[in-house]
């Protein structure tokens, strides 16, 4: 089972790609609650040189608010991490895959959380992916 979404973003550098994700996803609902620069923190931490990778923790407070209803433990796996990050000459956008929420818990109830999230999540990767 795949556990991500992901579009391919070419002709672009990072910082242009992080600016039209954060856009794609306020788009759809969602705003960003976390951010993880992954290649900085491994630098200062442990002195590692990594390519562009960073970490968005993206939230649509109505989805959220269904999801915490249907059963409070589901915050283990919010908010909705978004990855962005440089592969080559192209920078990979990747989002986790809401059905996992499904999967992981066996809940039924959150399948329509899941689906609308889904559907959110996929509208903003196919806006960044549109020539």
């Amino acid at each position: 089972m795949s556990y991500d979404r992901t579009v391919r973003l070419a002709a672009t550098d990072f910082d242009t790609a992080v600016i039209a994700v954060r856009k794609a996803l306020a788009d759809q609902g969602f705003g960003i609650l976390t951010e993880i620069d992954v290649a900085a923190t491994l630098k200062a931490k442990l002195g590692h040189d990594m390519e562009d990778y960073l970490i968005l923790g993206a939230c649509n407070p109505p989805l959220a608010h269904r999801a915490l209803e249907a059963d409070r433990s589901i915050g283990l796996l919010l908010p909705c991490n978004v990855v962005v990050r440089r592969d080559g000459d192209q920078m990979l956008v990747q989002a986790l895959d809401p059905g996992t929420m499904v999967t992981l818990t066996g809940l039924d109830t959150l399948k329509p959380v899941a689906d609308e999230a889904t559907a959110r999540l996929d509208a903003a990767l196919n806006a960044l992916a549109a020539p």
